[in-house]
């Protein structure tokens, strides 16, 4: 006799967390036979299908992704007798608005535990989590990285998924060259260049994909240490034997607010309030209350993040158009960022705003995130939004660009104009520092005195 499935499940995603838990906690169920993914945030990923060469022998045919406004529809043609929420940075109250159009349309709501979805391997792995999207991940993963490979250890980076382009071919990626971001073309988002390429050209190899197993598997082969470089305020997908999670005294109270950033706060070995330099006293206070309120145990560390121009006088008494880091501007609901900070301090006689001048997409992507600044945001999410970006550049009229995203974007915008790249590092302050904690608990897990 066939087995029947005791629950048809639609999973919420985009493009990331939804597949990895599908992978390892759905995909071999026999009591579930998920029969939709939802697809949110991240443009162009509705309509297509997870592949059958992904999805396993219960799924020939694949597994469709469908726009999450969808999802009554969805959950009554399919007959879905439950709804899995599986993607982040996510207000509390916005998880609830899903979990009621779920229940109203006759499904059950669930969150997966992140114990049911972290995967275990025998290296230590040193997780950089935050409670919102842009808090500083980034610069605290390379900067652990660095002092680990300084300590004379073999570093691998593991990066929460950003698999946006062929799924099947995206099933196991290893970055470490830029010959090797280079060789997937347009591919490759540039979203995914500002995650991997600062870890390249700092020397530590990357790796990201679909399938964390089998990505897993080959970076524990790799190297000695591996370093989880989370995404949004995600949780990580590799069980922690140090969990670290970022905090941003711009967003006070966000550390309470948002899904599953709470989750990683309470749940975290240590705590960074990053950004420290820039904020108001008050709000670095407001959130080391909080922080105690939600995790009494874990020690909390204080850093900077030090912002510094390549050439200051290029900005100094000119009109200046900032582009700034994507996600941190949209969903991280970020106002403005490193660059727009750089430009202020170094004297621009005008930050000019872009709206005006925005190409296509990037037109509406003001419309739909109303709290953005007089910035722009460097979106990349397929070729032709990369060339609404180099035309909007063009558009606008300024004297100088500041670049206040990850990476060089240089090579992929308009020559004639000048360019000035705004760069952020951690700065750790004075007092106990998080990176001797870190270099002390990987060599006490390796057995090195």
């Amino acid at each position: 006799m066939t087995h029947r499935p005791r629950h048809r499940i639609i999973v919420l995603g985009a493009a990331g967390r939804d597949f990895h838990d599908f992978n390892v906690r759905l995909r071999d169920d026999p009591d579930v036979l998920v029969v939709a993914f939802t697809a949110a945030q991240i443009p162009r990923i509705a309509g297509r299908r997870y592949p059958a060469e992904l999805a396993g022998p219960r799924y020939p045919h694949g597994i469709p992704i469908v726009p999450e406004q969808e999802l009554e529809r969805t959950i009554a043609d399919f007959g879905a007798t439950k709804v899995v929420l599986a993607y982040s940075d996510l207000s509390h109250t916005s998880v609830m608005h899903l979990a009621s159009r779920a229940l109203a349309a006759g499904s059950q709501f669930e969150l997966l535990s992140p114990d049911e979805t972290m995967l275990r391997t025998n290296r230590p792995v040193i997780a950089v989590t935050a409670v919102r999207t842009g808090a500083g991940k980034s610069e605290v993963s390379r900067h652990l990285a660095r002092t680990l490979v300084n300590a004379g250890h073999r570093v691998v980076v593991v990066r929460h998924p950003m698999p946006y382009g062929d799924l099947a071919a995206m099933r196991v990626q290893r970055f470490a060259t830029l010959a090797d971001l280079d060789a997937w073309g347009n591919h490759i988002t540039l979203e995914e260049r500002e995650e991997y390429e600062p870890h390249i050209a700092a020397g530590t190899t990357v790796y990201a994909g679909v399938d964390y197993a089998a990505i897993l598997e080959e970076a524990a082969a790799e190297g000695e240490v591996i370093v989880w470089d989370g995404g949004n305020n995600d949780t990580p997908f590799v069980r922690p034997d140090y969990w670290i999670t970022i905090v941003d005294p711009h967003r006070p109270g966000h550390e309470l607010g948002y899904h599953p950033g709470e989750v990683n706060l309470r749940r975290a070995d240590a705590v960074v309030i990053n950004k420290v330099d820039s904020a108001p006293p008050e709000a670095v206070m407001r959130v080391r209350t909080n922080i105690r309120s939600a995790n009494t145990r874990a020690p909390i560390f204080e850093t900077d993040s030090v912002i510094t121009l390549d050439d200051p006088a290029a900005v100094a008494d000119k009109r200046v158009l900032v582009i700034e880091d994507g996600p941190s501007l949209t969903h991280g609901e970020l106002s403005t960022g490193a660059g727009y900070l750089a430009a202020q301090r170094h004297g621009a006689a005008q930050i000019v705003d872009p709206r005006p001048f925005a190409s296509g997409t990037l037109a509406s992507l003001f419309e739909q995130w109303p709290h953005l600044g007089p910035v722009l945001p460097a979106m990349g999410y397929f070729p032709e939004q990369l060339k609404e970006l180099a035309a909007t550049v063009a558009a606008t009229p300024c004297d100088v660009v500041v670049l206040g995203t990850p990476i060089d974007l240089r090579r992929l915008l308009p020559a004639e104009r000048r360019f000035v790249r705004a760069r952020y590092e951690i700065g750790e302050r004075r007092g106990p520092k998080l990176s001797d904690e870190v270099r002390t608990c990987v060599e006490r897990m390796l057995g090195h005195s």
